[in-house]
């Protein structure tokens, strides 16, 4: 599937703002099943300082100063993407998840040192017993990790409530584990935190899901989403395989990637600070359409 995304972001204040210092991560990598095959990032005020670097996961990240009154902030990211079908996994026989498990532990496997980053705490997300015993009834003993992963990412839809109310960014991971409620957020941070506490590297990704229509409507534009879900070490033999606990699926063309990192706190879209500004108002809109629906532009 080819896609172009366009993720706008506008800030309006109700006092003007003199500075602010901003990072942006919208830019999507070039990895695994997806190529970035174009990115622009048009930024109103236009910033007087801006630059481009990779961060420590390979993320691109964009760092930009604005050093003038302004009363609104606008920042649209446009690219062009294609993403290749998944391997289909159907069937495929995997590695018990203990020994994948132990392999990391032991530092028995070619890769550790690519491993280790998603295989303990992050900022957001601490392994416990609470995480270890929910995770257990689908890790018994000498199951395929790959069977027992497609268990607890069903369980996890299945236990937890999705409610956009019930939780915002700054909700810990325990906090919506207790509450059984929350978003796309909470619930790839929940299963993250089950399967490291059983010692098993897993990563955050953040990205979008293209939505489909009921049959006749026409696709709204913009009423796509930012989403985010669960990449999980299943052995050398599969690598990384990404689970979907918000929509009970093994990630397919539809979700495209664009950063990872341990938790939310390593992919934040857009974060930074400002002097003055008083009260503010925020609209995000995103939209990804096939390259089929897609306007033509000049790149």
């Amino acid at each position: 599937m080819e896609y172009k995304i366009t993720h706008s972001t506008t800030y309006d204040y109700s006092q003007p703002v003199s500075v602010c210092h901003n990072v942006v991560m919208l830019s999507p990598q070039t990895f695994g099943l997806v190529t970035c095959h174009s990115h622009r990032l048009i930024i109103r005020p236009t910033p007087s300082i801006s630059s481009t670097r990779l961060d420590f996961f390979g993320n691109v990240v964009h760092a930009f100063s604005i050093e003038e009154n302004h009363r609104q902030l606008s920042i649209t990211a446009t690219s062009r993407v294609s993403v290749s079908p998944a391997t289909d996994v159907e069937g495929v026989t995997t590695s018990p998840w203990k020994v994948v498990a132990d392999g990391v532990a032991q530092q028995a496997i070619g890769d550790w040192l690519d491993l280790a980053p998603f295989a303990y705490d992050s900022p957001r997300i601490r392994c416990g017993n609470r995480y270890l015993e929910y995770a257990a009834e689908s890790f018994v003993k000498d199951r395929p990790i790959l069977e027992a992963a497609r268990e607890l990412n069903h369980r996890i839809f299945t236990d937890f409530k999705y409610d956009k109310d019930a939780t915002d960014v700054h909700t810990t991971t325990a906090e919506a584990f207790r509450m059984r409620k929350g978003v796309c957020q909470d619930f790839a941070h929940i299963l993250i935190a089950c399967l490291r506490s059983l010692a098993l590297p897993a990563r955050y990704v953040s990205g979008y899901l293209r939505t489909i229509p009921p049959v006749g409507r026409p696709r709204f534009i913009g009423a796509d989403q930012s989403h985010a879900w669960v990449a999980l070490y299943c052995g050398p033999e599969l690598g990384w395989v990404d689970f979907d606990p918000t929509n009970d699926c093994i990630c397919s063309a539809d979700h495209i990637p664009v950063a990872l990192g341990r938790d939310y706190s390593d992919v934040v879209p857009l974060k930074g600070v400002f002097l003055g500004g008083g009260e503010h108002r925020l609209s995000v809109s995103v939209d990804v359409a096939p390259q089929a629906d897609s306007i033509p532009t000049d790149y």
